[in-house]
């Protein structure tokens, strides 16, 4: 009987076939060729979340339906036509009219658009606000902090509806009046997020390598720290925008907030209360819309958390897919090739025997 020897500069193949499997699988466990970024990770985190598309794709239409639906209406918001008046929907009036015949969809669009306007202008005011005393509390600490910090307390005790109540008795309801008192009141959420995470990153060795050569406060603050909060200050963002939209359709309702002619998505819910049994679409309607703006911006504001997260998982792209399947090809190799070579040795074993 003559035995295959095999060369000492030579590779059994079985083996051979192990190692490129395993090389392969080194290779191409779950890494994607091309290394993504923070931003494009989180893009893709961001797509892959369906209610943050959702309230995405959502806010772009209502905000179509507000502030460009109006021109394709013939009528004014505040035209008058008494014969038409309490009209359901229609070709002429989409949503009908009201008690003295003014069309309801250009009146409902005018009060989206006034209570974007003021979401929009309140989150941006506080955001500004909170961030900054945020920022000087959670990196000087100290007196700053503590002052800081009974500001904050002092705030949060204050009655906001009271105060927009007082507010628009006494100095009307202009969209930018209001904002400025709503920044006012709804800015230490912010200020509470930013200063807790900068209490927590303030030390780290990026930052003290940064003082040790030579960088000042405000390059620390806007070139290191602040950079590191704008995640969490995207979702604030969303979260204030549908507070202050419900604030402010509750002080419409109360009759405290914009004044006729004029309308909000509160003041048509309210000028249409004493009809809600016999013309409930009235009611619904503008209610309707409240409902779906605040919902849009919570959805949106939950994907951006979920999507700027670092220790959040990517959603698969195609560069992590083709790298998996490569993956299970290598390990199913693996496998294979090792289970010939232990079949081949039990058959060396038993011939071994045999002889």
């Amino acid at each position: 009987m003559t035995d295959t020897i095999t060369p000492p500069g030579a590779s059994d193949p079985d083996q051979a076939a192990t190692d490129a499997a395993a090389d392969r699988l080194a290779a191409a466990e779950g890494l994607s060729d091309n290394p993504k970024s923070f931003g494009k990770l989180a893009w893709e985190r961001f797509l892959g979340h369906r209610l943050a598309l959702v309230g995405a794709v959502g806010l772009l239409l209502l905000a179509a339906v507000f502030f460009i639906g109006p021109y394709f209406s013939e009528w004014d918001f505040d035209q008058r036509n008494v014969r038409d008046r309490k009209q359901g929907p229609s070709a002429e009036h989409w949503f009908g009219t009201d008690e003295i015949g003014r069309d309801l969809f250009v009146r409902t669009a005018q009060g989206g658009q006034y209570s974007m306007i003021i979401g929009g202008l309140a989150a941006l005011i506080s955001t500004v606000i909170g961030t900054v005393l945020g920022a000087l509390a959670g990196y000087f600490g100290k007196i700053w902090d503590t002052i800081i910090s009974q500001l904050i307390n002092l705030v949060l005790i204050v009655p906001a509806i009271i105060v927009l109540a007082v507010f628009s008795s006494k100095y009307g309801a202009s969209a930018l009046g209001l904002a400025l008192v709503l920044a006012a009141l709804l800015w230490t959420r912010i200020a509470r997020v930013v200063r807790g995470v900068i209490f927590q990153i303030k030390e780290q060795e990026y930052i003290m390598a940064a003082r040790a050569a030579g960088a000042g406060h405000t390059r620390i603050l806007f070139r290191h720290l602040l950079p590191n909060v704008v995640g969490a200050i995207a979702v604030e963002i969303t979260l204030l925008v549908g507070t202050v939209i419900v604030l402010e359709s509750t002080l419409s309702f109360l009759g405290l907030g914009v004044k006729p002619p004029n309308a909000s998505l509160g003041t048509l819910v309210a000028g249409a209360k004493q009809d809600i049994d016999s013309d409930p679409l009235r009611v619904l309607t503008p209610g309707i819309f409240i409902v779906l703006i605040v919902l849009c911006v919570n959805f949106l504001g939950d994907g951006l958390r979920d999507a700027l997260d670092p220790r959040a998982k990517a959603v698969d792209s195609k560069d992590d897919k083709k790298a998996k399947k490569t993956a299970d090809k290598a390990r199913k190799a693996m496998h294979t090739a090792g289970a010939t070579n232990a079949a081949q040795r039990q058959s060396d074993q038993q011939i071994g025997g045999g002889l």
